[in-house]
């Protein structure tokens, strides 16, 4: 049993299937079905994507096992099976327990979409998007700083984007075939912008379109059906990291959360587009609803998210100079953040200063001193916490 499990012996077998066997029944040979536009599949899977993305994988998957028995010449079914994985691990990329099985269904779904991509012509453009789709997912993975493989991330992704440009013929065919190339139009301006030492990578890749990209990504979010919340994800994040489109990045923040209410990561971010906005009566309701279900151990809800919730609590308290029930907060982000060795990042350095001042305040200047050394053997010496802490050092040390 244990070899079944072996990634590459299963990809061997499907190899081995594909090649000598018969991997398409005589229905497929007698009529021509392209799911990704086909009415009757979208609806057989609407109630598949909702579970997933509302973190019922186990129900997601027994659907999708369906579609792979009903369409097992297709790479559709297997695609879907990758992206449950892969929904397992966006609340924590830090968590490396489902690699296997992604990476597993995601070049089975390649393997497949090769076989009609060369094989039969009518599903040229859809086996296109399907490979483009599932190296894109694979380059994701590997250049996740928890992997940091480079070099795969960066020949899937170029990989990936020789099948986009497949799929740009046949765009018409359906809105989904737009999501790969609206990200790389997007991002293949957007990165030699903001970080000119990869420019010279960059130069043997297609010249984008930035505000191509971002209309693109708009209309897919619309009218997608496969992509649909994918593309909503992405234009969220593009929003508010880096158009500066508040407003927009919390409407969607909204309805992912309200259309997906059990989605760790939906709830994440919606927590913090409040805290953005300043909406802390709303802010403090759902922060208190996550560190519940973090506390029941609502599978997805884990200290990534515990982090950032009890750093917005402190910060709620703290404005309604709660100082007791700030302090318990920072120290619960402070927690959090050492459970998963996140010690470098903002939401515990600045708790750490926080509990400094809070320690200031209440006159416990040996505590508030400590709290501010910590933040300095912690932080680089650019960073602002590192600059912000030195100084309320100095202060304090000026004061003795």
């Amino acid at each position: 049993m244990q070899i079944l499990q072996n990634h590459k012996f299963k990809i061997a077998l499907l190899t081995i299937f594909l090649v000598y066997g018969e991997a398409f029944p005589q229905a497929k040979k007698d009529t021509t079905i392209i799911l990704i536009s086909d009415v009757n599949m979208q609806l057989e899977c609407s109630s598949a994507l909702n579970d997933m993305y509302n973190f019922k994988f186990e129900k997601a998957e027994k659907q999708m096992r369906s579609f792979k028995k009903k369409y097992a010449w297709h790479p559709l079914p297997y695609f879907l099976l990758g992206l449950n994985e892969w929904w397992k691990i966006e609340p924590n990329t830090r968590v490396t327990i489902y690699d296997d099985r992604f990476l597993s269904y995601m070049d089975s779904a390649i393997l497949i979409a090769e076989n009609l991509h060369d094989k039969y012509p009518e599903y040229r453009i859809e086996a296109a998007f399907f490979m483009a789709a599932a190296y894109g997912f694979k380059g994701r993975l590997y250049a996740d700083e928890e992997r940091h493989n480079w070099a795969k991330a960066a020949s899937a992704g170029k990989t990936a984007l020789n099948y986009l440009a497949e799929c740009k013929e046949k765009t018409y065919l359906s809105s989904d075939l737009l999501f790969g190339d609206a990200l790389f139009n997007y991002f293949s301006v957007w990165v030699p912008e903001n970080y000119p030492a990869l420019r010279p990578v960059l130069w043997f890749f297609p010249k984008g379109d930035k505000k191509l990209g971002l209309a693109q990504l708009k209309e897919v979010s619309y009218n997608a059906f496969y992509t649909r919340t994918e593309a909503m994800i992405w234009l969220m994040r593009i929003c508010n990291s880096y158009e500066n489109d508040q407003s927009r990045a919390f409407q969607l923040a909204e309805y992912l959360h309200q259309t997906y209410p059990d989605n760790p990561y939906f709830h994440r971010y919606y927590a913090r587009m409040l805290y953005s906005r300043g909406a802390h009566p709303e802010l403090e309701i759902e922060c208190k609803r996550i560190l519940e279900r973090i506390d029941s151990g609502r599978f997805g809800y884990e200290a990534t998210s515990g982090r950032y919730v009890a750093f917005y609590l402190g910060q709620v308290y703290g404005a309604q100079r709660k100082l007791e029930e700030a302090k318990r907060y920072y120290l619960l982000a402070v927690k959090y953040a050492e459970e998963i060795d996140a010690t470098e990042s903002g939401y515990y350095l600045f708790s750490l200063i926080e509990l400094g001042e809070i320690a200031e305040k209440q006159g416990k200047k040996a505590e508030a001193k400590k709290y501010f050394k910590d933040v300095k053997k912690k932080a680089g010496r650019k960073e602002e916490a590192f600059k912000d802490a030195k100084r309320r050092l100095k202060n304090l040390e000026k004061v003795d």
